[in-house]
């Protein structure tokens, strides 16, 4: 089955999930030529292996608590807080708390 994206001018409800956090999986809102923008869903003591996509990327916690490891240092996310990390850098996503967060990625062609 295709993924659903949102369309050029179709709003997206980004709130928090609230008591559905459970219930959610991760999902792509939308792509385009250079941009793609998700929502990941993670459970607390879940994670997201060590990685690195060619453009820039921000993660922005939406609700709940991440740990992102980056360039040897680790980063805190609580609701509210935004990360951006350069193209190319190695980095993983651990659930401290139930957590989602809105994560945009610049697409490099």
């Amino acid at each position: 089955m295709a993924i659903l994206h949102a369309l050029p001018g179709q709003a997206v409800d980004v709130r928090p999930l609230g008591a559905g956090l459970a219930q959610e999986k991760t999902s792509a809102l939308f792509k385009s030529e250079d941009l793609e923008v998700m929502r990941l869903v993670l459970p607390a003591g879940k994670s997201l292996p060590p990685h690195s996509v060619p453009g820039e990327i921000t993660l922005q916690c939406i609700e709940g608590a991440l740990l992102i490891t980056a360039e040897g240092r680790s980063h805190a996310l609580g609701a509210g807080q935004l990360l951006y990390l350069a193209g190319g850098v190695m980095h993983g996503v651990t659930a401290v708390e139930d957590a989602s967060a809105l994560v945009t990625i610049a697409l490099r062609r």
